[in-house]
């Protein structure tokens, strides 16, 4: 019995408001056991992002408040990521940082959580990081490129030119690492 093409297609790709970026949903399948997903179908795939391969997936685990980013490699070590959160929750954050794009300079923001199963992808070009908003988080991506680390770059994540709102408080400042409190302004480095 071969896959139903319903079934082939089992995930809505949603186009952001800044090109090239993706919310993927997967269709859930849940009974009394539990249940089931495709997190990734590389036909569904390359038919609405394009013929992309994932050469490593990697995974954190990170406490709340912990806020990584915003990292980038330059080229030729740029990087395309796919990313989800397989439990807890997260708010993630991609900056489009493409010289010649119309929305340089822009970010989106997107909840992640294990139980939203929603993906973000984001192409090369583009600074990213993510502030634990559960307890715990884990967090896992897959990139079309190894880390290099000669090719790394970030910009300081509360930069005021990019006026992002990470849900800070003064009560609750982010944990961040030495590095990632030592990026520069925007606009980056490239």
């Amino acid at each position: 019995m071969g896959i139903s093409p319903t079934f082939a297609s089992a995930m809505k790709f949603i186009p952001l408001d800044i090109s090239g970026l993706w919310l993927i949903e997967p269709q859930v399948f849940h009974d009394e056991r539990g249940y089931f997903m495709e997190s990734f179908q590389s036909e569904s795939f390359r038919e609405h992002i394009g013929n992309i391969t994932f050469v490593q997936e990697n995974e954190s685990c990170s406490v709340k408040n912990v806020l990584r980013g915003l990292h980038y490699q330059r080229e030729p070590y740029a990087q395309s990521k796919l990313i989800r959160v397989v439990q807890g929750e997260v708010l993630d954050i991609a900056v489009d940082i493409r010289l010649h794009s119309p929305t340089y300079g822009k970010h989106a923001a997107v909840l992640l959580s294990g139980n939203n199963k929603l993906q973000f992808f984001i192409p090369k070009g583009f600074a990213h990081g993510f502030k634990v908003l559960s307890d715990v988080a884990i967090f896992q991506y897959k990139v079309d490129n190894p880390y290099v680390p000669a090719g790394e770059g970030g910009i300081l994540y509360n930069d005021p030119t990019l006026a992002i709102d990470w849900q800070l408080s003064p009560d609750n400042p982010p944990l961040l690492s030495p590095k990632d409190r030592a990026w520069g302004a925007f606009p980056p480095l490239t």
